[in-house]
Formats: C-alpha cells, sequence, structure tokens
C-alpha cells in the first residue's frame, strides 16, 4: 500500500505542472491506477487527493487536459461505490467553491457576474460527478442528503443550458424528486427545494412531463414546519409557471388553502403558517401564470379570496392577502380594480385590523401595472386616505400608511407637486427624533416606491431641498436600520447606478 500511496503523490504534484503535456499525462496516469487497480481497492485511502486533483483541474485552460481530467473522473465514478465516494461530497463541494472564488477573484476574472466550469461545460461533462449526487441524494444520511443536493445545485449553476441536455437534467430530477417527500430534516428540503427550482430554471421544456409532480411536492412544501421551506416552495412554484399549462386546478387548490380548508402537514404548524403561505403562494402564481387560466370563476375567487382574508385578525395574512388582491386586479382589469376600491378600501372606518389590511392592498394595488389606469378622483380619495394611515395610533396601521402612501404619490397625475403637497406631514415623521425605527424604515421604503413608480428622470427635483436634506440626515442617523433604509432612498434620489452622469 505504500507503494500505491507513493506513487498516487508523485502524480498529484505533476497535476500542477506548468506544462500542459504534463497535467494530461498525469490525469491519464490517475485513470490507470483506478482502472487497474478497482479489483484490489488499495487507494481507497488516496481518494480525497485523487478527488482534489481531479477537481482542481476542472478550470484548466489546455482543452486536453480537461478530457484527460474527464476520463480520469469517470473511471473514478465507474470504478469505486458510489457509497464510497459519498462520504467525500461536502470535500467537494468545499474544493470547487474554492476554485471558483478563486477564479472569480482573480485578475480578468469575472467577478460576481455569471461563470461556468470549462470541465462542466464540454459533453457529458457533469456525467462523472451524477452517481455520487444520487447516491448521496437517494441513500444517505441526512448531513449527506443536504450536501449532495446542495452540491448538485451548484455544479448545475456551473453549467450552461446546452450542456444540460433533455436526458441528462432528467436524470437529475427524478431522485431529487423521490425523496423530497421524505421524512427529512428541513435543511435536506431547503437544499432540494432550491436545486429543484434551479433545475426548473435550467430545464425547460425537458422537464413539462413532470410539472404534475413538481406541483405536487411545492403545493405540499406549502404546509410544512419550517418556515424556509414555505418559502422556497413559494418561489418554485413561480418558476413552475412557465411550463405548466393547466393552471385552474392549481389556483383552485390554492384558493381552498387559502381559506383554510386543507389542513397544516403538522400539529406543529399553525394553520395561520399554512394560509399565509398558501395566500403568497396564489399571488405568486397568479402573477407568473395567471394568463394561462381558462375557467372563468379562476381569477375572481381568488379576488374574493383576498377580500375576505385583507380583513383577518393575523398581520401577515393581511399582508399575503393584499398581494393576492393586486395580482388578481392586474388580470381583471382596471375596472375591476377601481370597483374594488370603491367598495372596500374607501372606507375609512373599521377596526385597526381593517384599516391595516386596507393600508396593504392599497400599496400592492397603487403599485401593480393596472393601477396606472386609475382616474385622478380615485387616486387623490386613496392619498388622503394614506394621509390618515400614517397619523394612526395603531403602530401597524401607521407603517402600513407610510408605504402606501409612496405608491398612491407615484400613481398620481403630478407626483412632484402630489409629494409637495404631503411634505408637512412626512417631515413631521422624519423630523421626529423620537419616531420608531421600524416607522423610519417603511417611511424610506414609501419613499423608494415614490421615485419607482413616478419613474422621474431628476429625482433631486422631485424629492425638493428638504424632503433630501431630512433623508441626508437619517442616512447619518445612529440607527444603522435607518442608515441602511435611507442609503437605498439616496441610491434612488441620487441615480447612483448611472455613475457619475447620475451624481452629476
Amino acid at each position: 500500500e505504500s507503494g500505491i500511496n507513493g506513487l498516487l503523490g508523485t502524480i498529484a504534484s505533476k497535476c500542477t505542472s506548468d506544462k500542459a503535456e504534463m497535467r494530461r499525462e498525469s490525469c491519464w496516469a490517475m485513470e490507470l491506477v483506478i482502472t487497474e487497480r478497482k479489483h484490489l481497492a488499495d487507494f481507497y485511502e488516496e481518494i480525497p487527493i485523487i478527488i482534489r486533483e481531479c477537481i482542481n483541474r476542472l478550470n484548466d485552460d489546455s482543452p486536453e487536459v480537461l478530457k484527460a481530467n474527464h476520463k480520469a473522473l469517470s473511471a473514478l465514478s465507474a470504478n469505486v461505490p458510489a457509497e464510497e465516494l459519498v462520504n467525500h461530497v461536502e470535500y467537494m463541494r468545499n474544493l470547487i467553491a474554492t476554485m471558483v472564488s478563486d477564479a472569480r477573484r482573480r485578475k480578468g476574472g469575472v467577478g460576481d457576474g455569471e461563470f461556468f466550469l470549462p470541465g462542466f461545460n464540454m459533453p457529458k461533462g457533469l456525467e462523472p460527478l451524477l452517481p455520487i449526487y444520487q447516491r448521496g441524494i437517494l441513500y444517505g444520511v441526512p448531513s449527506i442528503r443536504e450536501a449532495s443536493a446542495a452540491g448538485l445545485g451548484e455544479v448545475i449553476n456551473l453549467t450552461a443550458n446546452k450542456f444540460l441536455a433533455g436526458p441528462l437534467i432528467i436524470k437529475m430530477t427524478g431522485p431529487l424528486l423521490r425523496v423530497v417527500g421524505d421524512r427529512n430534516p428541513s435543511n435536506v428540503k431547503i437544499a432540494i427545494l432550491k436545486t429543484l427550482g434551479l433545475i426548473l430554471v435550467k430545464g425547460g421544456p425537458a422537464l413539462r412531463a413532470f410539472v404534475p409532480q413538481f406541483q405536487t411536492t411545492f403545493v405540499k412544501a406549502l404546509s410544512d414546519p419550517s418556515r424556509q421551506v414555505r418559502v422556497e416552495a413559494i418561489g418554485a412554484l413561480g418558476l413552475l409557471m412557465p411550463l405548466s399549462t393547466r393552471v385552474d386546478p392549481l389556483l383552485k387548490e390554492l384558493v381552498s388553502g387559502s381559506l383554510g380548508k386543507v389542513a397544516a402537514a403538522s400539529d406543529s404548524v399553525g394553520v395561520v403558517a399554512v394560509q399565509t403561505a398558501t395566500l403568497e403562494a396564489l399571488s405568486v402564481v397568479l402573477r407568473d401564470g395567471g394568463k394561462k387560466a381558462k375557467a372563468a370563476d379562476s381569477i375572481p375567487s381568488a379576488l374574493v379570496v383576498g377580500k375576505e382574508l385583507m380583513e383577518h385578525t393575523d398581520e401577515a395574512v393581511r399582508e399575503a392577502a393584499a398581494k393576492v388582491v393586486a395580482s388578481s386586479s392586474n388580470l381583471l382589469g382596471v375596472d375591476s380594480a377601481k370597483d374594488f376600491i370603491q367598495e372596500n378600501v374607501l372606507d375609512g372606518e373599521g377596526s385597526s385590523d381593517i384599516r391595516h389590511g386596507r393600508a396593504c392592498v392599497i400599496r400592492r394595488l397603487l403599485s401593480a401595472d393596472v393601477a396606472s389606469g386609475l382616474d385622478e378622483d380615485t387616486v387623490s380619495d386613496l392619498l388622503d386616505l394614506c394621509l390618515n394611515y400614517i397619523e394612526d395610533d395603531k403602530i401597524s396601521v401607521k407603517d402600513a400608511g407610510c408605504v402606501a402612501v409612496g405608491a398612491v404619490v407615484g400613481r398620481c397625475a403630478d407626483p412632484t407637486a402630489a409629494l409637495r403637497n404631503i411634505e408637512t406631514q412626512l417631515l413631521a415623521i422624519m423630523e421626529n427624533t423620537k419616531e420608531r425605527l421600524e416607522t423610519h424604515q417603511a417611511l424610506a421604503k414609501g419613499l423608494c416606491l415614490a421615485m419607482t413608480i413616478a419613474d422621474r428622470s431628476d429625482n433631486v427635483s422631485f424629492f425638493g431641498v428638504k424632503l433630501l436634506n431630512a433623508c441626508l440626515k437619517l442616512a447619518m442617523s445612529g440607527a444603522q436600520r435607518v442608515q441602511f433604509a435611507y442609503n437605498d432612498v439616496l441610491y434612488l434620489a441620487l441615480h447612483v447606478a448611472e455613475g457619475e452622469e447620475g451624481l452629476n
């Protein structure tokens, strides 16, 4: 064994040679050792060294070295049992992450831009690693499952779409869908759902046959005890919409779940948490796939749910319901949106829960494209209502009103004049040293919304000197959260994204 260890050590030392021919021959020698001594299995202690050198060669600049390295990796995968190799999955992840980080940050690197690893971007480039990840996903202990699912997602991210052709992406999908429903810890489910989402982005039409399984998986995850699992499921449903052709049954299921008619999967998951996640998913499906709905009642039924739950006793449910109202109204058109506002929003009376729900609806509905068609009188009435909300004695209403007022200002016929008219009320909050940090953050968010929706060419003139000075003062506040919030405002106000030209 000392002989084989010494031999592999010598081969490994040549893998980093400056000469491409030497690196190629070293990869060939590595392949030869693995193939010829597979029955003796006397090199298993040196597998970490083999993996290290093969992984590092994935970013080689010589096509010949890449081909030789691919053969060495293929030999390792074919001749060493996957149950042995799977123990090195976390090590492989770390090696790939370090190598990619170095490649991004070195001189001439892409930084945070898109980066594809040369060793994966060749015919069958990913295939040597697939059996290792599949074994870990299907049969590994929880820590191995998590590392395998996350690792698979990472290598997919480093591979261009054209090298993830139909059969290959399908081969990756099966094991993930098979185990995601098992009794896995939440961190394993999160890793699997993230990778499934990435596969949806990369796989495209090749995955159309899997849409029902994806859909069932993601909807089931909406009632998971872990909040992060629910969040990943919501995002994944949005990614599924471009492939989905039958949206109506999904909308019907989500509408039912939003009303609390679907029991939580675990006693530890509150009905409210599941309702909130289902409402969030409903708004995403309406936004990304609502135009595919064919049944006459699909979108109106979603709007009815939003209307009912915008007055719910739970704050998170009200906020999610507001998103559903906005997504539904965007599909139903401006007349429906105007009717909804007149009938369900422009009555300032009601409990604090009702006022908060209405403020959330104003913010979401006025941020939607459909709001561009609202008449001046309706927008003016909404602005008056928001001015009442920002002075409300209930904290949740006040904060929601601070965000909503920005959306309304952005939709006014003359946003600059509208902002000038309410400047006094805004400054009263911004200059109040005793005001809550959350209220300052909410108003900053509202100001960002106003600029984004109004889309003025000169935001400095739009803001005016007084408001801009107040923003500058808050950006230098002693509270970090307030600083960050108003840094975002100044970033937009001063057109920083446009560089020196914007600042001038």
